[in-house]
């Protein structure tokens, strides 16, 4: 299975766009997408892609953004969200609180740990928790040199991180 990751978009559209595109040229069977959306219109981009998302601590409108997930069949889950994915606990924490996501990683409740909030892309292991930091596909608020996105692919937890220009 081919996973899209991706967080913190903060309404910049043309990147989310190039994104997108980039997520369906690869043929990725879901994209999660971690937070801070701020508003519905850019969850619309994300049309003919399964997309599961959380809540950031700059999404403000969320009932606006729920009728935007029903709009493109996707899965909004609240501020956390923890399944099973190809025999892999996964948890997804937008990150707001790092001390949050240290005792996430260190708990070994999961596999995989997906944040963002940081805007810095990093991966680390922590026992048997690969915690994944994607960082901001928002250009003006990145700390990485470009924005990213990640494509992980399971069940052998192979990761790559990806430049959009």
């Amino acid at each position: 299975m081919k996973i899209g990751i991706l967080s913190d978009t903060h309404d910049d559209i043309e990147i989310t766009k190039k994104a997108v595109d980039f997520l369906k040229q690869k043929k990725v069977d879901l994209v999660l997408h971690l937070g801070d959306y701020v508003s519905p219109p850019i969850v619309k981009l994300f049309k003919g892609l399964k997309l599961i998302g959380i809540f950031g601590n700059n999404d403000g409108y969320k009932e606006g953004l729920i009728k935007a997930f029903e709009e493109i069949g996707g899965e909004i889950k609240g501020n956390f969200a923890s399944f099973q994915l190809e025999g892999q606990k996964i948890a997804l924490y937008h990150g707001e609180f790092l001390e949050i996501s240290q005792a996430l990683a260190q708990s070994q409740n999961f596999d995989i740990l997906l944040t963002g909030h940081r805007h810095k892309s990093s991966k680390k292991e922590i026992g048997k928790t690969l915690w994944i930091e994607i960082g901001a596909l928002n250009r003006s608020l990145t700390k990485d040199p470009q924005p990213k996105v990640a494509i992980l692919e399971l069940p052998s937890k192979k990761l790559k991180f990806v430049k959009i220009k």
